[in-house]
């Protein structure tokens, strides 16, 4: 698993919980308390090992860990960013998420986001098919789905619904595009304090 991967699970643990609960998890699975280098590759059993060690330390279901997981992804700016270059509404943003692991490429070559099929039906309704080395994927991409309607200020239910061969799939029905303001968003890069 890249390391970004557990990285920011690892972001994720101490932003959400705190150090301690990091400092905990870490210990549960082995790993020094200064955790992963974002661009190393590390086996998948250190990511599923952290993973149970962290849904152990919070008596939360895997599943629910993984929802978290991706909403908390949704308030990392730099990422938040990335995927608002989706659209300029949540319709749009939906429309182009199967091109989403192909910017993450740009970015991160080997990064290995799973594959992500939109299959759109009438009325707003659309059904996403995720397909990932990581089995429960699909719920963090349920989790980055619930922040980005809040996001746009978009109205939606969205309900991962199982996993078949094709893989985990996500219902995701859109109510109202613009049910509230949303979050401000602009292209450009807010300039600091004081210029370049």
């Amino acid at each position: 698993m890249h390391g970004l991967m557990n990285r920011a699970i690892q972001c994720f643990l101490r932003d959400t919980y705190g150090a301690e609960v990091w400092l905990s998890v870490a210990e549960q699975v082995g790993i020094e308390p200064e955790g992963f280098e974002a661009m190393m590759v590390y086996p998948d059993a250190i990511t599923e090992s952290l993973l149970s060690a962290a849904s152990r330390q919070l008596s939360k279901p895997r599943d629910a860990l993984f929802e978290d997981i991706g909403i908390w992804l949704v308030s990392v700016e730099r990422l938040r960013r990335l995927m608002r270059f989706g659209g300029v509404d949540y319709h749009d943003f939906i429309d182009t998420l199967e091109e989403l692991p192909g910017r993450a490429q740009l970015a991160v070559p080997d990064i290995g986001l799973p594959a992500i099929r939109v299959i759109p039906h009438s009325q707003g309704r659309f059904t996403l098919i995720c397909q990932g080395t990581v089995a429960g994927f699909g719920h963090v991409l349920a989790g980055v789905l619930r922040a980005m309607a809040d996001d746009y200020g978009a109205l939606a239910l969205i309900d991962h619904v199982g996993e078949t061969a094709r893989g985990e799939t996500i219902e995701v029905e859109l109510l109202e595009a613009r049910y509230t303001e949303g979050r401000a968003f602009s292209l450009a890069m807010p300039v600091a304090a004081g210029g370049l």
